[in-house]
């Protein structure tokens, strides 16, 4: 049944109160207007948490990775003073070595006049018996510990180790020789000690044989001959 047009719809009255006048009691909210409180409760309740989550995950890694920059800073610094440490002991072994070969070439330089007057005595055939058996003991000892002659006729000069105290020329020879030893030279490893005096002998261009000098002539009279 249709309503006439000129009738209104009727006022709905809604009594909202929380408190119902007639009992005195509380009233429960309708279920549309409780909803959207607990929604709004448990999405407040949910926010908190999350925040507490992340605040406990931003403290707990703090000091995770300042403990590791740490570890990893006293892990650099162990690698550097062990390099350090390794080098200062390949530094002092071979200085304390160096000092020890510098020891030992001092010593056998202030020896190097003995051994003169021991190759002299040689030389002259006055090296026998105990003196000999002295002489010998001496001599193993020095080349043990490094000490090496040199100097020998025919080697080739070389003012790094050879001492030219005479001076001849030869045609026997093809370029700088040493023809006599005056004085023995020695090197203690590396370093020369003292420098062998010898003779040198250098290359001198000798006279042309008579048949060689018979035969250039005897072209030359031919040449001369044919342009007559």
């Amino acid at each position: 049944m249709s309503r006439n047009e000129g009738e209104q719809e009727p006022v709905v009255v809604r009594d909202r109160r929380r408190i119902d006048p007639e009992t005195g009691q509380r009233r429960t909210p309708a279920p549309a207007e409780s909803e959207p409180k607990i929604a709004e409760s448990i999405s407040g309740t949910l926010d908190d948490e999350i925040a507490e989550a992340e605040a406990e995950a931003a403290v707990g890694e703090a000091p995770s990775s300042g403990l590791q920059q740490q570890v990893d800073e006293l892990t650099a610094d162990l690698k550097r003073v062990t390099a350090e440490y390794a080098n200062y002991r390949k530094r002092v072994e071979r200085d304390r070595e160096a000092v020890i070969e510098a020891a030992k070439a001092s010593v056998a330089g202030d020896l190097l006049t003995v051994l003169d007057d021991v190759e002299r005595a040689e030389s002259h055939g006055d090296l026998n018996g105990a003196f000999k058996a002295v002489a010998d003991k001496l001599i193993g000892s020095l080349n043990g510990a490094g000490l090496a002659p040199f100097g020998q006729e025919g080697d080739e000069f070389d003012p790094s180790v050879h001492e030219a105290v005479q001076h001849s020329t030869s045609p026997e020879v093809s370029g700088p020789t040493v023809t006599a030893v005056l004085r023995r030279g020695y090197r203690f490893g590396d370093r020369v000690l003292r420098p062998a005096m010898v003779a040198v002998t250098d290359h001198e261009p000798g006279e042309q044989p008579a048949e060689s000098a018979a035969g250039e002539q005897a072209q030359a009279g031919e040449k001369s001959a044919d342009q007559g």
